[in-house]
């Protein structure tokens, strides 16, 4: 009787642990929650950008407040069934839905393109990815994907928190 009493907590202490362990996804999204706040940042050729983080949703989401150069857009980051997804509303009027992949280290989350709503054909032109790489707590860099007509045009901006 004790030998199934100790299992049994040593169960109900393996289940309790396992259940507060945070996934991959749910690291990423945290890390997006702790940039809360306005960032600024440049592209290489000079472009200006500025993303403002906001913790949304009783800390479920993260929505980011975009403007590159005159184009301003929005994007959202959530969880679903464990995966880490972003949903991207987009000034050309369509709203990309990217998966995050998260590299090992942690360091750098690809979002790839999964589906889109109000998106005429895979031809018309819309956000299909985006790289995070981050650097310290006040830097960071994102390297956005335009796709049209099978063409990719890059967006790349080296980040840094605004003081």
């Amino acid at each position: 009787m004790k030998a199934l009493r100790n299992s049994a907590v040593l169960f109900a202490l393996l289940s309790f642990s396992c259940a507060w362990a945070q996934t991959d996804a749910q690291k990423i999204l945290d890390r997006f929650k702790s940039m809360e706040g306005t960032w600024t940042g440049t592209s290489p050729k000079g472009d200006a950008a500025e993303v403002t983080y906001k913790v949304m949703a009783g800390g479920t989401t993260v929505m980011a407040d975009v403007k590159m150069g005159d184009e301003a857009m929005t994007s959202m980051y959530y969880i679903d069934n464990g995966r880490l997804l972003m949903t991207h509303f987009c000034p050309s009027n369509n709203q990309p839905r990217m998966k995050a992949a998260i590299s090992p280290d942690g360091k750098s989350v690809t979002f790839d393109f999964v589906d889109a709503t109000n998106l005429a054909s895979p031809q018309t032109g819309h956000m299909h990815k985006v790289v995070y790489v981050f650097g310290d707590s006040d830097h960071y860099s994102e390297d956005w994907t335009w796709k049209h007509e099978d063409k990719d045009t890059h967006f790349r901006f080296e980040m840094q928190r605004k003081k």
